[in-house]
């Protein structure tokens, strides 16, 4: 069978320009325009043809070779061009004669400037070619070591979000994950010491390991057990994870914690803190937990995060996380939520982390809710009234 493909009639295969390509050239065309107006302006003979040379230079710190060696080649000939018309202004005690030199060395420097833009150029767009396979691979790892939530894993409604302290990494130590097991649905989120490439490694074994043994130990005491041997074949003496393991079955909530900064319950208005019964340190330490089991309402949710939230500050002020959690997670989808709190986070912080966040938000829709339905709960109730 044939497969017709629908072409626009005028469509080019030329690619457009780049923000940086335009800023580069038009910063160099203007250049040029310039030094030609006061070459125009002044008379005779040409005194400004050296600084045509400018032009490519300008052009290489943005745009790409191409272009370089255009502006070059066009910044040459008008440098030729002036050259030329002083020539055939007639002599006067051979002062012409010696400015003619001079622009013809002139327009040799521009020449050699431009070859030199365009080597520049080349350099600098293989490194930004560079920069941008790399940040597709970490993208790819990402997408490899923390997979995409929701919208529904079980019967809950789920989303999870993660936030990177730079611009050029893209993952780091923070880890989550939600499946639906024969337990019911199994949560975990957590948070490697250190950052960099051991911390992504030290990431994916425990996310690795958690997806096994999730679907293999009915108790989460033992699940953790796991993780800690996991976690200390792994490490060494002085490296850890922490992490708060959650299992919602039949409507029953039960947490166990290793370290981690408690979830946060969302119920009716209130924000309640989910503290482990007994404090138990991270994994990679051997810990004894306690479980604390909750009965979940209907409408329900559950803020699961990392401990860079907590310790986002602007002026020494930290987040009120605990203050502001109802009002921006308390309505619309789970997804909706999470872009909320990460709109009002950036937007405390003034755009800068100290470090990356993870958050995992689920809601309880109640028993015998649809699996599918992932709405608003508002929406949930109008269509049980």
């Amino acid at each position: 069978m044939l497969s017709l493909v629908r072409t626009h009639p005028f469509q080019s295969g030329r690619r457009p320009l780049s923000p940086g390509t335009r800023a580069g050239l038009g910063a160099a065309v203007a250049l040029l325009a310039i030094v030609s107006l006061f070459e125009v302006a002044d008379g005779r003979p040409a005194h400004y043809i050296a600084l045509m040379a400018g032009a490519p230079v300008l052009a290489a710190a943005l745009a790409s070779w191409r272009v370089v060696l255009g502006v070059g080649v066009v910044a040459t000939l008008l440098g030729v061009a002036f050259t030329l018309c002083a020539r055939a202004i007639p002599p006067v005690n051979g002062v012409n004669v010696s400015h003619s030199l001079v622009n013809g060395v002139n327009v040799v420097g521009i020449a050699l400037a431009t070859a030199i833009a365009v080597v520049v150029a080349l350099v600098r767009q293989r490194q930004v070619e560079r920069i941008a396979q790399l940040s597709k691979l970490a993208s790819v790892a990402q997408q490899a070591v923390l997979r995409p939530l929701g919208p529904q894993v079980g019967t809950l409604s789920v989303a999870g979000r993660y936030i990177s302290s730079t611009a050029t990494a893209e993952i780091g130590g923070d880890l989550y994950e939600a499946i639906d097991t024969p337990y019911g649905v199994r949560m975990i989120i957590g948070d490697v010491r250190g950052k960099g490439l051991d911390a992504v490694r030290l990431a994916s074994i425990v996310l690795g390991s958690y997806r096994h043994v999730a679907y293999e130990r009915a108790d989460l005491r033992a699940v953790v057990a796991d993780l800690d041997r996991a976690v200390a074949r792994s490490v060494g003496d002085e490296d850890f994870v922490t992490a708060a393991l959650v299992e919602e079955r039949g409507g029953t909530l039960t947490i166990v914690n290793c370290g981690h900064p408690p979830p946060l319950l969302l119920r009716r208005g209130a924000v309640i803190p989910l503290e482990p019964p007994a404090p138990a340190p991270p994994l990679g330490f051997m810990p004894v937990v306690r479980p604390r089991v909750e009965r979940l309402e209907p409408g329900d949710r559950l803020l699961l995060f990392t401990d860079g939230l907590g310790e986002a500050r602007r002026d020494g002020e930290f987040f009120p996380t605990a203050d502001r959690a109802w009002r921006l997670l308390g309505h619309g989808t789970v997804a909706d939520g999470l872009a909320s709190l990460e709109t009002a986070l950036v937007e405390w912080v003034h755009g800068r982390l100290d470090d990356d966040i993870a958050l995992v938000l689920m809601e309880y829709a109640g028993p015998g809710a649809a699996a599918a339905a992932a709405v608003p709960s508002w929406e949930v109730g109008a269509a049980e009234a």
